[in-house]
Parts: C-alpha cells; sequence; structure tokens
C-alpha cells in the first residue's frame, strides 16, 4: 500500500506543475473554506518572464454536475465545506440515516424510504452507494490554476482499522477544456471477524464547454471487495456478555460464516456532447460581474505595471554595470543649419480621419466616447443557443462473484447442483455478467433565445442493448448461458430552469420496443421562490408516475442456493412531494405521499440452531400485489444562539403493511455544536451528534445476493432500533485544509439491540477517527 501512495504522490507533484486559465465565474475559496464568486474573465496568472518568487497563484475553481441524459451543466458549490465533514467519510451517511452490516464502507440501505434509489439494472453493487462513482453525481470544474485535493481519513491500527485516501486532480488545457483523474481506496479490516472490506475507484475525467460545442467524458473502473461474515452466531455476546463466562474480544466473537466474498469488477464509459446553433449578442452584466471585470481589469493593470517595473529595473541595472559611451556629438557643438520647429513638422495625409476643427468639437467627441467606454463596462458579448443537437452514451460492463469455500452444513435450504464451476463440489463461485449500451439521440429548442419562448423543449430516442450471462442447467446438464435483450424508447421534455422566481422540468418516457415495451415514465418537478419578510421563501413541488417491468436480475437469477425464473408484472410507483423552506428561520419542511402497486422486494428467511448457527436459508424476489401506501413527513429547523449551534432533522414514515415494507415510524438525527474561531485563523466546530430511529423489523442482509431483505420468518426475526447512536467530534478549518476527530459510538449500555443496525450485525464499538482534506492551487 505504501508503495502506491508513493506513487500516487509523485504523479500528483508532476502533474501539478502544468497552468490553466479560464473565463467564467468562478468560486474563490477563503482561508476558511467558505466560497464566493470572481470573475475569469482576465488572466490572474499570465504567462511572463516574470522570475520574482512571490507569484500569486490564482485559487478560483468552477464546479457543476450534468444531467446524465441530456449533459446539462447543473452549477454546484466545490466538495471544500467543512461544516459535518467528518460524516462524509462514513457510509452511514451525513445524517446517520443508513442501515449498515456494521463495518465502514459495508453494504447500506436508507432507513428514509423517499431517499432509496430505484431501477439500478445491476442489483449487485446497488448496496455500495457510498463508494460508487455516478457520471450524474460527479463533480466536473474548470479551475484558474492546477488543482489537486488530497482525503485521508483512518482509525484503529494495522489489526482492525480502516485506511481512505481519495485524490482527485483537474486542469484546465485552454479556457474551454479541462481534464483531470480521481483516485479513490478505502480499506477497512474490520473489528469483527470475516468482515475486511477493499474498494478502489479509478476514474478520468473531462469536459470542454465552447459555445458551439460542448462535451463531457467520464471513466471508471472500479473493483470491490467484501468479505462476509452472515453476522454473529449470537447477539448475547454483545448485548449480554455478562452470561458467558469467558470474556469475548470483538475480533474473537464467532460469526457464521468464513471464507466467504462478493466482488464486484465493473468499467463505465460516459460521452455526452451537443453541438449548439445560435447568434450572438450584447447583454447587460450583472452588478456582480461588472464589480468581478473592474477587478480583473485592476488586476490586469496591475501585474502589467508589475512587468513594465521589473523590466525598467533590469535595464536601469544594466547601465549602471555599462561604462558610459561617446554620445558623437561634443558639448557645446551645434546643428548646422536651423532646427526644426515643432509647429513645422508635418504628417502624411491620411484621407480616412476624422477632421477636427476647435476645441468643442474635440469635447463632444471625448463625451461621446466616455457614453461609450461606459456602455462597454457594462455589456457583454454573450452567445445565445436557439438548437442543439445531443447525443449522449452509457456503456456499462459488470462481472459479479459470490465465492465461499466450505459453508456450513445445512446452511442453504436448497442446492440446484453439485458439480463446482470452478473450485470442487463444496465450495461456491456463483458468477454473473451484465454488459449494456445505451445511445440517446436527442434535439433541444432552448429556452432565452427568445423572449417569448419561456421554456425550453427536448425530444429525445433512446436505444438500450444489454447482455446478461449466467449458469443454467438443460436437461440435467449445467452450461453457462446468455441473454440479450433490447429497448427502444421515445420521448420529451418541457422546462425553464432561467429566473429566479419559477422553475420547473416536465419529462416523459415510454418504451415503444423491446423487452420493456409499454413502460412508461413521467417525472416532474418545480419551485416557486418569492420574498417574505426580508428573506426568500421557497415552494417546491414534485412528483412522478412509473409503470415499469423489474430488472432483469429481479426476475432472474441462478446460482448454486438461490434460483429463480419468475414472471414479474409491471410495478406502478407514484409520488407526491412538497417542500416548503425558508432561509430566514433555517426552516424546511418536506411531505411525501407514495402509492405502489405490485411491488417488489427482497425476501429472506433462516432457521436457528442451537448452537447459534443458521440452516435452512433461502431468499428470493417477491411481489406484493395490494396496494401500499407511504406518508413521509420531514422538517428538518435549525436554531443559533451566538457560538451556539442546534441543527435538527426529525423523519416521521407510515407504511400501509410493515411485513413487506418495514420502516421506523420516527428517525431522528440532532447535531449540537459550539462554533467559534482561535486567533481568527483556525475554524473550529466543537461538538456531538446523535441518531435516533424507533424500533422495527429491519431488514436483514442476505450475502448470497449481496442485497437487503426483509425477514421472512416469524420465529427469528427481531426488531432493532430505540436507542441512540452518538458520536462527539472536533470539526476544524485551517486555511481552506480540512480536518477532524471524531469518537464514534460513545454511548455503549446494556442490551435490546442497541448495537445494530441490521439484524446480528454489530456495528463497531467506541473508535477515534482522524481525517484531513488539502486542497493545492499550483
Amino acid at each position: 500500500m505504501y508503495r502506491r501512495l508513493t506513487t500516487l504522490i509523485l504523479a500528483l507533484l508532476t502533474l501539478s506543475q502544468l497552468s490553466a486559465q479560464t473565463d467564467r465565474q468562478f468560486n474563490q475559496i477563503d482561508e476558511d473554506g467558505n466560497i464566493s464568486q470572481r470573475s475569469g474573465n482576465g488572466n490572474f496568472n499570465k504567462h511572463s518572464k516574470d522570475t520574482t518568487q512571490n507569484k500569486v497563484i490564482p485559487k478560483g475553481l468552477y464546479s457543476w454536475t450534468i444531467d446524465r441524459r441530456f449533459g446539462d451543466v447543473i452549477p454546484t458549490e466545490p466538495d471544500t465545506l467543512s461544516h459535518l465533514f467528518m460524516n462524509t467519510t462514513f457510509n452511514t451517511g451525513m445524517y446517520g440515516d443508513y442501515n449498515t452490516t456494521g463495518n465502514n464502507y459495508s453494504a447500506r440501505m436508507s432507513r428514509i424510504f423517499i431517499d432509496r434509489p430505484y431501477g439500478e439494472y445491476h442489483i449487485f453493487t446497488e448496496p455500495y452507494s457510498f463508494v460508487k462513482k455516478q457520471p450524474d453525481a460527479f463533480l466536473f470544474m474548470n479551475t484558474l490554476s492546477p488543482y489537486t485535493s488530497i482525503l485521508y481519513d483512518n482509525c484503529g491500527d494495522k489489526t482492525n482499522g480502516e485506511d481512505h485516501i481519495d485524490a482527485k486532480f483537474a486542469v484546465n488545457a485552454n479556457k474551454r477544456l479541462n481534464f483531470g483523474f480521481d483516485l479513490d481506496y478505502a480499506y477497512a479490516r474490520g473489528y469483527y471477524s470475516n468482515q475486511s472490506i477493499a474498494h478502489f475507484n479509478g476514474t478520468i475525467f473531462s469536459s470542454y464547454l465552447g459555445d458551439r460545442y460542448q462535451m463531457h467524458f467520464f471513466f471508471n473502473a472500479a473493483h470491490q471487495k467484501t468479505a462476509e461474515n452472515g453476522g454473529i452466531t449470537s447477539d448475547d455476546y454483545v448485548t449480554h456478555p455478562e452470561s458467558f463466562t469467558d470474556n469475548y474480544t470483538e475480533s474473537e466473537i464467532p460469526t457464521v460464516l468464513s471464507k466467504n466474498w462478493n466482488r464486484n469488477d465493473h468499467q463505465h464509459i460516459y460521452l455526452s456532447h451537443r453541438y449548439n446553433l445560435g447568434f450572438y449578442r450584447m447583454v447587460k452584466m450583472s452588478d456582480e460581474e461588472i464589480k468581478a471585470r473592474q477587478f480583473a481589469k485592476e488586476s490586469q493593470k496591475e501585474h502589467e505595471a508589475d512587468i513594465e517595473k521589473q523590466h525598467q529595473d533590469i535595464k536601469e541595472s544594466r547601465r549602471n554595470k555599462e561604462q558610459p559611451k561617446p554620445t558623437g556629438r561634443p558639448e557645446g557643438a551645434k546643428v548646422m543649419g536651423k532646427e526644426p520647429q515643432q509647429d513645422q513638422l508635418t504628417i502624411a495625409a491620411d484621407t480616412t480621419r476624422i477632421k477636427v476643427d476647435g476645441q468643442a468639437a474635440i469635447d463632444s467627441l471625448n463625451h461621446l466616447q466616455a457614453i461609450q467606454d461606459s456602455i462597454d463596462a457594462t455589456m457583454k458579448r454573450e452567445y445565445v443557443p436557439v438548437t442543439s443537437f445531443i447525443h449522449t452514451l452509457d456503456i456499462d460492463n459488470y462481472n459479479h462473484i459470490y465465492q465461499a469455500y466450505n459453508a456450513p452444513a445445512d446452511y442453504y435450504k436448497d442446492t440446484y447442483y453439485n458439480q463446482g464451476l470452478k473450485y470442487g463440489n463444496d465450495s461456491i463461485y456463483d458468477q454473473t455478467k451484465h454488459f449494456r449500451i445505451k445511445n440517446t439521440l436527442g434535439l433541444a429548442l432552448l429556452e432565452g433565445f427568445n423572449k417569448y419562448m419561456k421554456a425550453g423543449l427536448k425530444g429525445f430516442v433512446t436505444y438500450d442493448y444489454c447482455t446478461y450471462s449466467m449458469p443454467d442447467i438443460e436437461n440435467g446438464n449445467l452450461f453457462w448461458n446468455n441473454w440479450n435483450e433490447y429497448d427502444l424508447s421515445i420521448g420529451a421534455q418541457l422546462s425553464k430552469t432561467q429566473g429566479k422566481t419559477l422553475h420547473f422540468n416536465a419529462t416523459a418516457e415510454t418504451w415503444i420496443a423491446g423487452a420493456d415495451k409499454g413502460d412508461y415514465t413521467i417525472d416532474f418537478s418545480t419551485d416557486l421562490n418569492f420574498p417574505l419578510f426580508g428573506d426568500t421563501v421557497q415552494l417546491a413541488a414534485s412528483a412522478y408516475l412509473y409503470h415499469c417491468y423489474p430488472v432483469f436480475f429481479q426476475s432472474k437469477y441462478h446460482s448454486k442456493h438461490l434460483w429463480w425464473d419468475l414472471n414479474l408484472d409491471q410495478e406502478t410507483r407514484s409520488r407526491i412531494e412538497g417542500t416548503f423552506s425558508y432561509q430566514k428561520t433555517d426552516t424546511k419542511l418536506r411531505v411525501a405521499i407514495d402509492n405502489i402497486k405490485n411491488y417488489t422486494y427482497y425476501g429472506m428467511s433462516y432457521d436457528l440452531t442451537a448452537d447459534g448457527g443458521r440452516k435452512n436459508m433461502t431468499a428470493s424476489v417477491l411481489q406484493e400485489s395490494k396496494s401500499l401506501n407511504i406518508l413521509t413527513a420531514q422538517i428538518h429547523q435549525n436554531f443559533r444562539i451566538g457560538a451556539l449551534n442546534w441543527e435538527n432533522i426529525l423523519t416521521y414514515q407510515n407504511s400501509s403493511n410493515q411485513d413487506v415494507l418495514p420502516l421506523p415510524d420516527w428517525n431522528i438525527f440532532s447535531n449540537l455544536y459550539l462554533k467559534f474561531k482561535i486567533a481568527k485563523v483556525l475554524g473550529v466546530e466543537l461538538g456531538a451528534d446523535a441518531t435516533f430511529f424507533s424500533k422495527y423489523y429491519a431488514p436483514d442482509f442476505c450475502a448470497a445476493i449481496n442485497q437487503f431483505a426483509v425477514q421472512k420468518n416469524e420465529e427469528s426475526r427481531i426488531k432493532l432500533g430505540g436507542y441512540p447512536f452518538v458520536d462527539v467530534y472536533a470539526n476544524m478549518t485551517l486555511k481552506g485544509v480540512r480536518f477532524f476527530l471524531v469518537m464514534s459510538n460513545v454511548v455503549n449500555g446494556g442490551g435490546n439491540h442497541m448495537k445494530f443496525l441490521t439484524p446480528h450485525y454489530p456495528v463497531n464499538g467506541s473508535v477515534l477517527h482522524f481525517g484531513v482534506s488539502w486542497p493545492f492551487f499550483n
């Protein structure tokens, strides 16, 4: 590992010597990590022969995410905010609302239903959303100078600890073209036995944002390896250790499985590009843009004046070092004849020049020129795209392996073949492969090019081709089989993104041919912003209606011990959601109502043995024909009195069928902290945050399919929750460098399964974590 880190650091130091420039509105990052706007219209680091050592390196970057279907630019803030920085390193989530299998970077599932993803084609990587890189969630950027960011966090030691390093580099080749890479390596050895985790992500990205041509490129290769222990054999080892005659450390507690792994290797290529047809026009700049341009001009003048002064100093220094030379005219010598007077100098006639007679005419022309200069100072040349031709390419390649040696006797209820595909009859080597290539062609009539065109309109067609591979049995013979599917869909989008008051987006898509023929999706969102009592109120609403077949691996899956071929019905999902936000009181209220027919989910069951093991384990995909209704109400409310801050997120959920869709009635996150500065340079957040959820039958985890699954056995299922998880932290910022110390799970009292987020998978005890994020501009 140390050799890899050394190679990575050397590569970053080499690449950081490159230079860059751009012409957008840049986010200027101050010493506290706060973000402000700075214009890039002037070049803050002009190339010159300046050899002085006191160069000022511009620290600005412009960042955005993209819409995955069309590649539309969505401006966002850089990943430099210090608040709750420590929570970004835990896979339990920023607000602790994810269930996990205990170890960091392990599989996870949100307890908040409206935050769960839907419809991912390759189900086996879905639980690793914490480490998975997605093009529509990735931060693209333009930089004023080469930008490097290194994040490192760790805890524990070489026996049970965690190490995570994420290095990102970006540089502009010119004003439009940016490229970079991201290397992310997470390794958690695990405090309990047989639960080590290693995830590696390598990403290359690039963007080109011209007036006519725009492009985004994203390539990611990932390797994920997780040791599966099936949970501990008895929860009493954790909840009631006094019931045992011997004291057990966490690593000595027996687990159900050993020599058991889930592996995922996957690669992704994403390319979105477009060509815009339009025209140029002069538009008035905003006050912020005018100030930014003036600042850029003043900075440029100061820079040029400094260079000129340096050149003059060099010339003067050279003169002083040289001997005086004869002038060629002796002192007192006179020029023969009369020396020309200034009024006798003649200038060749220029018929193109305007003849100016009199001081009044000169003053008039100067006045007109001043007016023109004033107009030019408040105007900018803007390209207005009218029509865009869009192409998006998505290529995904997955290889999933569930591997085990010497599984416990009778652990699996069913066995569908005895011969081993790779390592012998007593081993498990369940392998599935999935390849997908998706092309989308779009035509857009863009908003804003005409005062009568208040919205943008896009039409698109998508062709999706997929292959799936896994074992199959025919006439008693086991062989490797392939399934091929294609889909053809068409759709349209109507949207309004410009302006400050009203925005909306409506998108509809229907599948007209292929395996998913008859599917359709409709999405709608809008927000209204208006002033109230000196601040801004935002009312937002969204809704969707999905009528879709479950994904391939939900209807068909073949392995040694789990096997299903299901004829599933189309699932119908609908949601109506409203959000109220008021910045003045720091309040956000979110209410959603969901209705689902033919809800498709995973279920598992097993029997407990006398010695604490498991037997007769089985799992499958199930469908609930009756309609489900889910009500969600969530309030974010923050308070501040001087240096004291108190943040709260309270979520209420009600599921009409807890046996099919179990959800906690209440989920609470609370963060109480002091925010202050030391010596006016060190920003400090010192406090504690707590997560609490009410008792419910939390989903179990089925390692054989790498999925969270509903507990279906009435005799063995258990409830979790009803106890807080508390972390104490010190979160600090110094000149843009973020770092933290946090003691996790400081509350470790008696029984009632308070130490579990997933049945039989205990969370780590009190552990001290450290992390630092260091950005470099060079």
